[in-house]
């Protein structure tokens, strides 16, 4: 039986790179996408098994990439089990009033609209493919569920991002493609370093939050990717115990 295909967005750091190498290990040929090529290649020398992890330099805002990373897919293999869609962007803590333009078209065009362009190309071919069908998981964020002050855009991105969840989770149902969606809070990636130095709470004030290992991440998707088609998590939470997250204030 040949390996299931997944393909990752933002696989060269951080969580897309944590689970594209738990995929990898549980027996997965793994496609890696990010616009810096350096680093997809050492999320391959990474990889317990090399062979199963095919670095492929894209970015998710394109359009025309998008569509190029998915033929290829579909000239290698056929078919396509498995999009996680990771590939996200911040910003700097700013007030709305103060945040440019190009940074919140930065952060949408990225975390929303990349992940919508990602889900269209994945729908037309798990629904075409033989056997059909075929799972998409969403990286949302707590901030989906509980803003944090001065992020208006990464905020309103991730929001988006679990309403696509939905309805891709309804339109794919008769196709059988199931969508699910992930929530991180303060996994340990180079984007929370910050978080030990300190971060703006609701009332003015910076301080430590705790994070937690993005092996825990990891292991929560590769849980998810598991599921035979006819169960799905359509949302999952995975945060560190002692984060503001509830009562924030």
């Amino acid at each position: 039986m040949s390996a299931p295909i997944a393909l990752v967005t933002g696989a060269g750091s951080g969580v897309g790179r944590a689970a594209a190498l738990a995929l990898c290990g549980d027996g997965w040929t793994v496609y890696l996408a990010g616009r810096r090529a350096d680093r997809l290649q050492e999320t391959v020398r990474q990889a317990p098994d090399p062979e199963r992890a095919i670095a492929a330099s894209a970015d998710v805002t394109d359009a025309d990439a998008v569509a190029a990373l998915f033929d290829r897919i579909r000239r290698d293999h056929g078919r396509l089990d498995l999009l996680f869609n990771n590939a996200g962007a911040n910003t700097q803590a700013v007030p709305a009033d103060e945040m440019a333009v190009d940074q919140w078209r930065l952060v949408i065009e990225t975390n929303l609209t990349g992940t919508f362009l990602c889900t269209r190309r994945a729908l037309a071919l798990m629904k075409r493919q033989r056997p059909r069908g075929g799972r998409i998981i969403n990286n949302g964020s707590v901030s989906a569920q509980v803003p944090r002050p001065h992020a208006a855009a990464y905020t309103a991105a991730k929001f988006g991002v679990a309403g696509l969840t939905r309805s891709t989770n309804l339109d794919g149902r008769a196709f059988d493609i199931a969508c699910g969606q992930i929530d991180i809070g303060n996994a340990a990636t180079e984007m929370t370093e910050r978080m030990n130095d300190g971060v703006l709470q609701p009332d003015g004030s910076l301080r430590p939050e705790p994070r937690i290992d993005v092996q825990h991440v990891a292991r929560a998707v590769l849980y998810m990717a598991s599921l035979p088609l006819d169960a799905n998590v359509p949302f999952i939470t995975v945060m560190a115990t002692g984060m503001p997250m509830f009562g924030r204030g």
